[in-house]
């Protein structure tokens, strides 16, 4: 890898592709409108973007739409398909470094972690699910003798995939894997401050050889380009990860329209539960810490709740201090950083006001809780001790390195604890008693459940949650189904 230096330097001379994407071209804006990206890390312009509009949209959604009725893609021969998505992945991967780059600059993110996790996972799932493509099988019913009936996949149409600024690369793959495997066309609309690496996607797709018009990226202001999109009648589905409230809207959106399909992927209050009978400490706190503080805890799934039960606090504290003296937090271009600023001040100010909520109800700092200003983007690791399980800094999603530690008297307590909050995406349990394990992981309302780890996430299973955390599921072969319908066809043989 690279040292800082180098890093820098080619962050400064990257000279990125900003235009709009329509039909396998890059175009400007319909009105010719741009927004200016900055980067988090030292607030340097980096381009002016594209800013796309209804038109846009509209021309985006023809282009698919044209795509698909002409069958270039969805009916093209399954090898075909695959090969081209294979060949994709290929390029991808050749491309990580720019991949990455393009997705620290524009996310803040570390260097190490867009390099070694974002650029060869997108590739990874688009490879994936290249392979599904040849490999999934319609069914026969056991309908009878005197008839046939057959159960068959069929692509929806025209897919609206909007996408958040926190980790726009892998989120985008997650959507573009099945949704392009199962022979539909898609429209990505990025997150306006992270369209760069969508753009680089939709390039190497058609140098891969995916036909003109089945791939497009408009990026634009998600109450013009978003909600243009979620209202389309020609869109079949929206697939969506973002926040709680914008999520709402594409339901509003949808039901407004065209009944639309709609996938929501929300927010998380993931709590982390570790019970008395938990012996590896050590290893528990350095997977807590990572789980909250990996990029400055801007993740849906982050585990942000720490439920501990009694006698084993005092120990676990411990450990979390010793881990923190060697957490590197710092500049995201040197390649040894693990954690570095958040995306923009508009989130830091928000973590920020989420700070000055210390010592209201009794609540006490640990370590960490300064706030920053100006172009400092960058809040230390916070852990923040009796906390009420009522209170804001318990049940809302803070999206920053915020940790909040919850005493539980007993196992029943810290399970009620870990299910009180509207969410339900991810959860964890510390736990020597692989029974005992079994029996919380079941009673936990979260779409996963770990047991002594966190953050084992793969493409090979999926991903949502409960609740308020939304519906439906990315990843996995189950993703195959939510871009598709199943038809019925009986033959009467008589």
């Amino acid at each position: 890898m690279s040292d800082t230096q180098t890093w820098q330097k080619r962050a400064l001379d990257l000279k990125p592709q900003s235009q709009i994407f329509i039909d396998g071209k890059f175009v400007d804006a319909a009105s010719g409108k741009t927004f200016e990206n900055f980067s988090p890390s030292d607030g340097h312009l980096i381009c002016n973007v594209a800013s796309g509009d209804t038109e846009d949209i509209n021309r985006a959604v023809a282009s698919a739409k044209k795509a698909y009725d002409s069958g270039v893609w969805s009916e093209m021969n399954p090898r075909d398909k695959k090969a081209i998505m294979l060949r994709w992945a290929q390029l991808l991967n050749e491309h990580r470094e720019e991949l990455a780059l393009l997705e620290a600059i524009d996310t803040g993110r570390p260097i190490a972690d867009a390099l070694s996790v974002d650029a060869p996972n997108s590739a990874r799932v688009i490879q994936w699910y290249g392979e599904t493509i040849d490999k999934t099988y319609d069914e026969i019913a056991p309908a009878p003798r005197n008839a046939l009936a057959m159960v068959t996949r069929e692509p929806l149409g025209v897919i609206g995939a909007v996408v958040p600024w926190n980790y726009p690369m892998m989120i985008t793959s997650w959507k573009l894997g099945p949704a392009l495997a199962m022979g539909n066309s898609i429209v990505v609309k990025p997150a306006e401050n992270s369209s760069l690496s969508a753009l680089k996607m939709a390039e190497l797709a058609i140098a891969a050889g995916l036909p003109a018009g089945v791939f497009n990226v408009v990026p634009g202001l998600g109450s013009e380009a978003g909600q243009a999109l979620a209202r389309h009648m020609d869109v079949a589905k929206i697939a969506f990860t973002g926040s709680g409230p914008t999520g709402r809207k594409m339901m509003q959106y949808a039901a407004e329209s065209n009944m639309k399909q709609v996938s929501l992927e929300l927010g998380g209050k993931s709590p982390q539960v570790v019970l008395n009978d938990c012996t590896d400490l050590e290893t528990a706190a350095s997977t807590i810490a990572w789980a909250i503080y990996y990029n400055a805890g801007q993740t849906c799934n982050a585990g942000s709740r720490i439920i501990v039960e009694k006698g084993v606090k005092e120990e676990l504290f411990a450990h979390l201090h010793k881990f923190l003296e060697s957490f590197v937090v710092g500049n995201q271009f040197d390649p040894t950083t693990q954690m570095a600023g958040l995306v923009s001040e508009l989130q830091r100010d928000r973590v920020n006001a989420y700070l000055d909520l210390i010592g209201q109800d009794g609540e006490k700092l640990i370590f960490g809780g300064q706030k920053t200003s100006g172009k400092d983007l960058l809040i230390k690791p916070t852990l923040i001790d009796n906390v009420k399980p009522d209170s804001r800094l318990a049940q809302e999603e803070i999206f920053g390195p915020v940790l909040v530690a919850i005493d539980a008297k007993d196992e029943a307590e810290a399970l009620q604890l870990a299910n009180g909050t509207e969410y339900g995406l991810a959860a964890s349990v510390w736990t020597n008693n692989v029974a005992r394990a079994h029996k919380f992981a079941r009673k936990l309302r979260a779409g996963t459940v770990w047991v002594n780890t966190f953050d084992m996430l793969d493409v090979i299973t999926p991903f949502g949650g409960f609740g308020a955390s939304g519906n439906g599921r990315d990843k996995s072969l189950h993703a195959l189904d939510a871009y598709s319908a199943l038809k019925t066809t009986w033959v009467d043989l008589n």
